[in-house]
């Protein structure tokens, strides 16, 4: 019983771990924009933010300077895939690209009993709310829009793609930049080539 209950134990943290490292991504399009009429795009002027909420001592400016250049790239090559090309110097694209990457802290907290019912005769849970159990992580994430031309400030958002996940603070660098790779692949592919019908 107790190798059965050791067992089911490595299981579940294995499948924790699992879900941990995957990158959640949704995307959400204008269902009123023909999005068959995309055919360039190109970069917002600033074509991205960093926010970060973690500690006093986080340097945003020193984040973006990283991520930057890996984002521009890994962007570049899915749109390219997608059949979609950089707007010729000059000319005016049929959307604007512009990322933001926010940088937060997630928790998560389990008391004794917390899945177990109420005892029915005084409706109360059988343990004291004691947390027992408390998980602390970075979050990333990475959110893409796309927005139509028009006056700086005014453009309207048709699309905006999310990708989310845990990244842990000692992560080696080829692995933030595998997991970079993965979310903008993964919201690019979001990018809607038709209409969404009603």
């Amino acid at each position: 019983m107790r190798r059965m209950l050791g067992l089911l134990c490595c299981a579940a943290v294995v499948l924790v771990v699992g879900l941990e490292a995957k990158i959640k991504v949704r995307a959400e399009p204008d269902p009123d924009y023909d999005f068959a009429t995309v055919k360039t795009w190109m970069w917002d002027a600033d074509a991205g933010d960093v926010m970060m909420a973690r500690t006093q001592s986080d340097d945003p400016a020193a984040l973006k300077a990283r991520v930057d250049p890996m984002i521009r790239k890994y962007v570049e090559q899915e749109m390219t895939k997608k059949g979609l090309r950089v707007a010729a110097a000059g000319a005016t694209p049929d959307v604007f690209l512009h990322y933001y990457v926010l940088v937060t802290i997630s928790a998560n907290g389990q008391y004794a009993g917390q899945f177990l019912p109420a005892v029915p005769y005084w409706g109360l849970p059988p343990f004291n709310p004691g947390t027992t159990a408390l998980n602390v992580a970075t979050k990333g994430s990475l959110v893409l829009d796309a927005l139509l031309p028009g006056a700086a400030g005014e453009r309207k958002v048709v699309w905006r793609g999310l990708a989310e996940s845990t990244v842990a603070d000692d992560d080696p660098q080829p692995k933030r930049e595998s997991r970079l790779r993965e979310a903008s692949a993964e919201l690019v592919k979001r990018f809607p080539l038709t209409k969404k019908k009603k």
